[in-house]
């Protein structure tokens, strides 16, 4: 096995792939990367068993076609040790992977490639297309506010739903909840659910680019699976029951609340300054024309700042979690400028979408303080 490859070929492939890759595992071998070289160029591909990346790359020449596989991180830290516009020399000999690059010489321990664990692909039930951008955007709306190590296993996911040519993903924690939509090309009416494990639903937004190219989505009936022009992602899915999530959006707000987005956003970051450093807490008193927040910490310090909004109501005070708003004013889109805040009283929810409607909206919950 001998090839040469472009440094700048193989940088951001093996980045990502070294997050896909095991940390800490029984099996050595799922620390490593296969390393796949033949006439058609060169895939590599890391695993840990719940997530699988492979990926396509040109050579800049082949000499003999080979597979072993090599330590993911270690690969990914020479390629980024090495100047702009190096070449690397990749051959195995005598067991080892010899890379070089100029006067730079590494010897990588090897494992056989045929130990590689791969995940099969289940039977496909749907198959859609979709822009990157607008996957990518579905992602970034929502990643946010899925459980981190939650027992209620479920919950640490994306949930996605597909039907009739529409795309839905929704997150949540049980203390705030998102929900976007896109469109999809293809598909069927018979809807298609499944639950997205959070690592493969992180991995999945460095992998997708800011572009119009469409990529494939496929829904398996146990495996989730993403194909781009160079890449094929394939993610196991969390099995279980899925809240209601339709149940938890509040639909009776009756206090509309029209604002800046920009504007609530700094008042906030602001506000945080002094707000208890473990609960967050913030209080919202609203009165017709004018949003007031405060809050104060154990050290008996307190902070205070209003600003003008479209609010015509009666006057309401609330506390929230003051991360849990900034995360939707951050995430429900750089292109909203004014948003709304459907409010009814102190111990409900908080509904919150760009003004006027749009494809996400965020529910958060109240705070007693």
């Amino acid at each position: 096995m001998k090839f040469t490859v472009a440094r700048e070929t193989l940088l951001r492939p093996l980045s990502i792939l070294a997050g896909v890759v095991a940390r800490r595992h029984t099996l050595p071998i799922l620390s490593h990367i296969k390393i796949d070289a033949n006439e058609q160029g060169l895939t590599l591909t890391g695993s840990d068993l719940e997530v699988e990346l492979m990926w396509h790359v040109g050579l800049e020449h082949l000499s003999s076609p080979g597979s072993i596989t090599v330590p993911a991180k270690k690969l990914s830290d020479i390629c980024k040790s090495l100047a702009e516009g190096s070449i690397l020399d990749f051959e195995l000999s005598e067991h080892r992977a010899v890379v070089k690059s100029g006067r730079s010489r590494f010897v990588l321990a090897t494992l056989p490639s045929s130990e590689f664990p791969g995940i099969q692909p289940s039977q496909v039930v749907q198959q859609v297309s979709i822009p990157q951008r607008e996957l990518l955007n579905l992602i970034h709306r929502n990643e946010f506010a899925m459980a981190k190590q939650d027992v209620r296993y479920y919950l640490n996911g994306m949930y996605f739903e597909l039907q009739s040519g529409r795309l839905r993903a929704v997150a949540t924690d049980g203390h705030r909840l998102s929900l976007a939509n896109a469109s999809v090309e293809g598909g069927e009416e018979e809807p298609v659910i499944m639950i997205v494990p959070a690592k493969a639903v992180h991995e999945l937004a460095k992998l997708l680019d800011n572009i119009e190219e469409p990529v494939s989505l496929i829904f398996g009936e146990q495996h989730f699976q993403v194909n781009t022009g160079s890449s094929t992602f394939v993610s196991k899915h969390i099995e279980g029951r899925y809240p209601d999530y339709e149940r938890v959006i509040p639909r009776q707000g009756d206090k509309l609340v029209v604002c800046d987005r920009l504007e609530l956003r700094q008042m906030l970051s602001r506000i945080s300054i002094l707000a208890n450093e473990k609960f967050q807490g913030i209080r919202l008193n609203l009165s017709p024309g004018t949003l007031s927040v405060t809050a104060n910490n154990p050290e008996q310090e307190q902070a205070e700042e209003s600003m003008e909004i479209n609010y015509q109501g009666d006057n309401l005070e609330i506390g929230f979690n003051v991360g849990y708003l900034i995360d939707v004013m951050d995430n429900i889109g750089e292109n909203i400028e004014q948003i709304q805040l459907a409010l009814s009283d102190p111990a409900s929810s908080a509904l919150i979408q760009a003004a006027g409607g749009g494809e996400a909206l965020y529910v958060v919950m109240p705070m007693r303080l």
